[in-house]
């Protein structure tokens, strides 16, 4: 079984990501249940706006559908700005939109039986929302998201230290987000074993 974490922080590698941090916890629980995973940060790409599979010369799109396609488990992370998905994640789910119109060799769409998680943090509050917004966007697609697939953390209200910064919350968001390890992977499973069939015609 094979995960793919996109990490939509706006930092380009190298700096810090608190969002990566976070990921972490997901991904080591992951990893404990044999799950291979791939790790993508986007700030380091040429993600060109639009809403096919493939923006043309100089996209880097192409190789993360790629990346999609082979991947079971998605692991959306972002980080939350005035409230909202950062605008990395929000590119990426309209490039994704271009899978509503792929199908595979079983006339399925191309994002049924997998499944996909959200990642979030930020130094204010906004979390849920960013995790509603994600997932319908994922559900539309057709990933199929688990019960309790998320975890996040903020501080609270108001401007304050990031993840990194402080431990304050860190044992919860934890706990949270191994859960939504082995929430992905039992769905993940059950989905390989009985998987969804194409739409009726």
């Amino acid at each position: 079984m094979r995960a793919l974490v996109l990490n939509c922080t706006l930092k380009a590698s190298p700096s810090e990501s608190n969002t990566d941090l976070l990921a972490d916890v997901v991904v080591e629980a992951l990893q404990q249940e044999k799950v291979d995973v791939d790790r993508v940060r986007l700030a380091d790409l040429t993600i060109k706006p639009g809403v096919s599979s493939d923006e043309g010369t100089g996209d880097d799109w192409p190789g993360i559908h790629q990346q999609l396609l082979d991947s079971d488990i998605l692991i959306f992370a972002t980080p939350t700005w005035l409230g909202r998905p950062s605008s990395i994640a929000q590119r990426a789910l309209e490039r994704m939109d271009a899978m509503l119109s792929e199908t595979d060799d079983e006339e399925r769409p191309v994002a049924y039986n997998r499944v996909a998680g959200v990642v979030v943090t930020g130094n204010e509050d906004g979390a849920h929302h960013v995790i509603s917004e994600i997932c319908g966007g994922l559900a539309d697609i057709g990933y199929t998201i688990p019960g309790q697939a998320w975890t996040y953390w903020n501080r609270g209200p108001g401007p304050g230290p990031s993840y990194s910064e402080t431990d304050e919350g860190h044992d919860w968001s934890a706990k949270t987000g191994r859960a939504m390890a082995s929430n992905l992977v039992a769905v993940a499973r059950a989905l390989a074993a009985n998987p969804v069939p194409a739409p009726p015609s």
